[in-house]
């Protein structure tokens, strides 16, 4: 009986800060993943099968998602109370992104696959041949069209 009536008599303010301030700390422990953590978020034999041309497809797509969810997150922090808004929106997916780049990085390594030169680009031509059309029919006046 005696703490029910502690309790009711806490501010709401001070509830509030307290539950502010466990949450704070759970998203702070997040904040610090090692990399051996990181493990968890990516299954590790995806892989393996994969060959160079795949791989360094994934590389393309992991590091473009990368850099867009840390643009995103970044840009969150902007605004009032951002941080928190970025890190419970886009945080698993970044971390997600960079426990698959590392994965896709060990097997780019481990198949000793190296980068697709850029693919040479031949001049086009400036003016295009002049389409074969039928001869253009007269139109008549007094034909509606």
């Amino acid at each position: 009986m005696i703490s029910l009536l502690s309790r009711s008599r806490l501010p709401r303010r001070a509830v509030a800060a307290m539950t502010m301030l466990a949450l704070g700390a759970g998203l702070a422990g997040c904040a610090d993943m090692s990399d051996t953590a990181l493990s968890a978020f990516a299954d590790p034999a995806k892989y393996d099968y994969y060959d160079c041309k795949q791989l360094e497809t994934e590389r393309k797509t992991i590091s473009n998602k990368a850099a867009e969810l840390q643009g995103l997150m970044a840009k969150a922090e902007t605004g009032a109370a951002g941080s928190v808004v970025g890190e419970l929106a886009y945080r698993n997916d970044y971390i997600t992104a960079r426990a698959q780049s590392k994965l896709v990085e060990e097997a780019w390594r481990r198949n000793k696959c190296r980068e697709t030169p850029p693919a040479a680009t031949t001049p086009t031509a400036a003016v295009a041949p002049p389409a074969k059309d039928k001869p253009a029919r007269s139109r008549s006046g007094s034909t509606a069209y």
